[in-house]
């Protein structure tokens, strides 16, 4: 594909580099059941390598706000250049897996190549499609779910074979990815830089009620999401036994229910259009903070009833997500975007360490009851949109 064809279709590369490069976020995961058999990892030791994951993001998130790193280096060039050194630390991990606390810094690492993959990503997007939509950040988002979905897929498809091969398809799409976008370059409309960026001026922005309950709407999200996304095999591996099926199913649907997100993203976009983000974004979070309550309530429940609510909670954890960005950045201070929702981005990241962390460590413990550990972030989160009218909405997208 020549360069004039890939700018005619920016955004549909950006997205798809986007799906490639974040398939190295639950890479690990996507292997976790042959690493719990063949290396005796513990539900213990892949929360610990899911939570270096998301230590790693939001360093290189914080530092890549606070020093103006994106202002200074072209997006395309940032972006592949993480691609690039994410690809070959989550390789080494085939090295470094019986080395604990080696693996465990390895992931960190990946952390820090995503935080130029997922954030960067935004940016190209601004660049190449100046009039972008709540509907384009919809796409981005549903792509950055469906690549935390493809370690499960990749998985699925190499079934029967050692677990180093899924690892490394996911290091050669990110660098797929990374080529993609270098190819494509920046775009044309790119904001000016307004200067280097100051952690005190982001958590300022706090202080501003809307834009404080936008947040904390945020924060109740993320709480609850990257804990179920990290559960989810061991939630389906427990109706995949009672059904006395194969365990190869575990892969297969653990893929499907994370990748029904991208459905509810692009769902959710569509529909903020005619209802609004703030709509959209109460009633995924409602839908999920239901989901996660009544669940546990449903052990006794059939198999095929329980794998089917996780599907519905597939799709409705992540659809609040691109709405709240929106929400977001519609209610902060419009001199400093960029420093709010880098500060606010971080802020919610950190919530998913000490959710993860609990419910990884109490699951052998208290396995399906587990999940009420998770309700405190849609109800605290909806508690706090309570603060937000329909003022707070985006501008409706203006048709091209």
């Amino acid at each position: 594909m020549n360069a004039n064809s890939l700018q005619r279709h920016a955004l549909t590369v950006i997205v798809f580099a986007q799906l490639c490069g974040t398939s190295l976020w639950f890479s690990v995961n996507g292997v976790g059941l042959s690493l719990s058999r063949d290396l005796g990892f513990s539900e213990v030791d892949l929360g610990r390598l899911t939570l270096a994951v998301q230590a790693g993001f939001i360093c290189g998130t914080l530092f890549i706000a606070t020093t103006g790193l994106a202002d200074r280096f072209r997006a395309s060039r940032i972006f592949a250049a993480s691609c690039l050194a994410g690809a070959l630390v989550n390789g080494a991990f085939v090295l470094a897996a019986t080395q604990f606390p080696l693996a465990v810094l390895l992931r960190f690492v990946t952390g820090l190549c995503l935080a130029g993959i997922y954030p960067l990503g935004m940016k190209l997007v601004i660049g190449w499609t100046p009039k972008h939509t709540g509907a384009a950040l919809s796409w981005l988002v549903g792509m950055l779910t469906l690549g935390t979905a493809m370690p499960h897929l990749l998985r699925g498809g190499t079934l029967g074979m050692p677990w180093e091969w899924p690892l490394l398809g996911a290091s050669l799409l990110a660098l797929l990815g990374g080529a993609m976008v270098l190819r494509l370059g920046d775009g044309p409309h790119l904001p000016p830089s307004a200067g280097k960026a100051r952690l005190s001026e982001g958590l300022a922005a706090l202080g501003a009620k809307r834009f404080r309950a936008v947040a904390g709407g945020y924060f109740g999200h993320c709480w609850e999401l990257y804990a179920f996304w990290m559960l989810t095999p061991f939630l389906v591996m427990r109706e995949v036994e009672r059904l006395m099926a194969s365990t190869d199913l575990v892969a297969w649907l653990s893929f499907g229910i994370i990748a029904l997100g991208l459905a509810g993203c692009v769902g959710g976009g569509a529909l903020s259009r005619r209802l609004g983000s703030l709509w959209v974004a109460r009633w995924a979070l409602t839908a999920s903070g239901v989901l996660c309550l009544i669940y546990p309530l449903l052990a006794w429940a059939p198999p095929g009833l329980l794998l089917a609510l996780l599907f519905l909670w597939g799709l409705t954890v992540i659809a609040d997500s691109p709405q709240f960005s929106a929400l977001a950045a519609a209610t902060a201070p419009r001199e400093r975007v960029g420093s709010t929702l880098a500060v606010m981005n971080a802020i919610g990241f950190a919530l998913t360490i000490p959710a993860i962390s609990l419910t990884t460590t109490l699951w052998s413990l208290q396995e399906l009851w587990v999940l009420w550990w998770l309700l405190p972030g849609p109800i605290l989160g909806l508690w706090a949109l309570r603060g937000v009218s329909g003022s707070a909405e985006p501008a409706p997208a203006r048709q091209a």
